[in-house]
This record gives structure tokens, sequence and C-alpha cells, in this order.
């Protein structure tokens, strides 16, 4: 069950292995898709169209490309039929036509960019505590640590200098890039990657005021905080354990950088959470929702499955089943740009009044 290697590779997530080549005829292949052009032309790249060279794959997905699909070097481009109707003479001649470009580039860049192989084993440097197990392959990383009683499924990678508490247990195909911090208590489902700095499990912001001068009063944070399965969380993102209850993020749902989720929230699957949004305690976020950059969801509220909030939308109430909300307060997004759209109307009266109040004056004069 337990190896201690000696000299082991760290367990780290390595970047992909050397781009190999490939021709027109296997990206159509790859992706389901129509080859207009010579199937022998070859790519060992993928770049934007503006910046894609004779040896490159680019992509064209949206009308506002046209114009540098017109002047670009690329060897092969994934195209979207109507939008190669619409194209200019000119550009790439060997063109993949698929329905969406950017699905069909999740079917390439995995066999154009391979991963680099892992290799299995326990850093001399790492420290494992009693009782902790795991089904192999695993590889623990350089000055790694793991607590009492771990509990590591099969093909986990722990990178540098990660620190997994008393009791944290982790399913299969997970991968943890260096520092990052499971406290007791979190429980990490079937093939999730965390990335660098990531801390699952901390106390969550739960304090008694003080009276009278008294200092605040810690309430025990007890929870559990549980990650579902194929979840993806960002660099430096905090998701705290729950108070009395658990911490619950669903299956499938992506996290991105600096996001902090709050104690006891409910986070539903196949969710999507941008950069720097805060989801305070006790908030129930449900399937499917979408939270943009720098969202602010208050505690205790209910976001409805399917919702979205744009960004820097600040929520202080709950939100409808499928409703996109914008602002701050957060409020229905139609009705966000047209109170918008009355403010600057407003402005434009009060410069108008004051122009003819100034024209008033001087005629009196």
């Amino acid at each position: 069950m337990r190896d201690r290697l000696q000299s082991q590779g760290d367990g780290e997530r390595g970047g992909a292995g050397a781009a190999r080549r490939l021709s027109a005829g296997e990206i159509a292949a790859l992706t389901n898709g129509q080859l207009i052009g010579p199937p022998g032309v070859t790519v060992s790249g993928v770049a934007p169209l503006d910046r894609a060279g004779p040896s490159d794959l680019s992509f064209l997905a949206a009308r506002r490309y046209l114009q540098y699909f017109q002047q670009s070097s690329a060897a092969v481009v994934l195209c979207k039929p109507d939008l190669v109707q619409e194209a200019p003479p000119g550009g790439p001649a060997c063109r993949v036509l698929v329905r969406d470009p950017h699905v069909a580039l999740l079917a390439v860049i995995p066999v154009l960019y391979p991963e680099a192989p892992w290799e299995p084993g326990v850093h001399r440097t790492a420290v494992v505590g009693t009782g902790s197990v795991w089904q192999e392959p695993v590889a623990i990383g350089p000055y790694a640590v793991l607590g009492r009683s771990v509990r590591l499924g099969r093909n986990v990678r722990i990178g540098a200098a990660c620190v997994l508490g008393d009791g944290v247990e982790l399913g299969d195909d997970v991968q943890l890039l260096p520092h990052v911090v499971c406290y007791s208590g979190t429980i990490v489902g079937n093939r999730v990657i965390l990335h660098a700095g990531v801390r699952l499990g901390a106390d969550g912001f739960g304090y008694v005021p003080g009276k009278s001068g008294e200092l605040p009063r810690k309430i025990p944070q007890v929870g559990r905080c549980i990650i579902g399965d194929d979840v993806e969380i960002g660099a430096n993102t905090t998701i705290d354990r729950g108070s009395v209850d658990d911490t619950v993020v669903g299956p499938g749902t992506k996290i991105d950088n600096l996001v902090q989720i709050g104690h006891n929230c409910r986070i539903g699957a196949r969710c999507l959470i941008a950069g720097q949004a805060g989801i305070a305690g006790s908030t129930h976020v449900e399937d499917d929702v979408f939270l943009a950059g720098q969202a602010g969801l208050a505690d205790h509220v209910t976001i409805g499955r399917g919702a979205r909030v744009t960004v820097q939308g600040g929520v202080i109430g709950d939100i409808e089943p499928g409703a996109t909300v914008s602002g701050y307060p957060a409020r229905q997004h139609r009705e966000f740009l047209r109170a918008q759209g009355a403010l600057y109307r407003l402005a434009r009266i009060v410069d108008d009044l004051e122009a003819l109040v100034r024209r008033n004056d001087d005629a009196q004069r």
C-alpha cells in the first residue's frame, strides 16, 4: 500500500509534452469535420488567426474575425460553414468545416500537445502520517505532508509542498498542484484538479460580536468541505468548511482563481464561477449557474438554477431560476440597462436645463 521510494518524481502536473505534427486529414477525422483543401498539409501548433504562422492550426468562430482570416498565414483553419461563405477572397486555402471551432479544438489540442507522463512514487522528503493509505499508482511530491489516516485513491498526484490534514480523503485521478492545503474534514471526489495555492476546509468567518468592549467570540467550525467529482478549482481560491453543516461543491463545477466561498454554502452541479467572485456563508447556488468576475453574493440567499450574475453584480436577495441580473443591487439585466439609460438621459436633460438657465441669465443682463 505504501512504498517509500527515495528518488521518484515530484508528482506535479507537468507541462504538455513536445507538440507532434498533425495533418489536415487527421484534424478532419478528429473533429468529424469537412476538409476543404489538401489533406497532407501539416501543423505543429495552435495560434489565433492574426498570429498564426505557416505551421499553425487556427480557428474562425465569429464574424468579427473575418478580417484576420483574410490575411492569416495559418496552415489549416477550423471554420464555421456560414462564416466561410461570408469570407472575402483570400485567406488560408486549407479549411476544416465544423459546427463549433472551439469545441473542435478540444479534440485536437490533447493530440497535438500530449500531456507529459508522470512517475509514480513517494519523494524522499515527503512526510506521511500514521495510517495513511492509497491505491497504487500515486505520486507524492517533495516536501508534501500527509497527516494521519489520509486516504488517497488511484492515480492521485500530489505536488510539491502540499499539505493534507488528518483524515483527508481524495478520490481517483485527483491532481494537486504545488502548495495546495486541505484541512482536516476535507473530502475530494474523483477527477478533481486543484491548482496552486488552493485552500480547502479552513474555518469560516463566524463570530459572535462582543458587548461593552468585549472581544468577538469565535463560533466553532465543525462541518466538512466536500468537493464533488470532475471539479476544477483555480489558483489561490479558498473554500471554507461548514460551521455546523457542510460546505459542498457539486459535480462538474469549475471555479476560477481568487474565488472565496464561505461556510455552509451549497454550490450545485456544472456551475461556472469566474475570478474574484465572493459567496458569503449559507448561500445556495443551484445547478448550472454562472457567476461572472467579481460577482458578490450576500449570505443566506438562493441563486436559482441556470441564473447568471454579470460582472460585479451584487446580489442581496434571491434570484429566480434562469434570470440574468446586473448591477448593485443586482436586478434583471434588462431593467438594469434601462435604469442606466435613464440616468444617462437624465444627465443630458440636466445639461440642457443648465444651458437654458445660462441663456436666460445672459438675456436678462
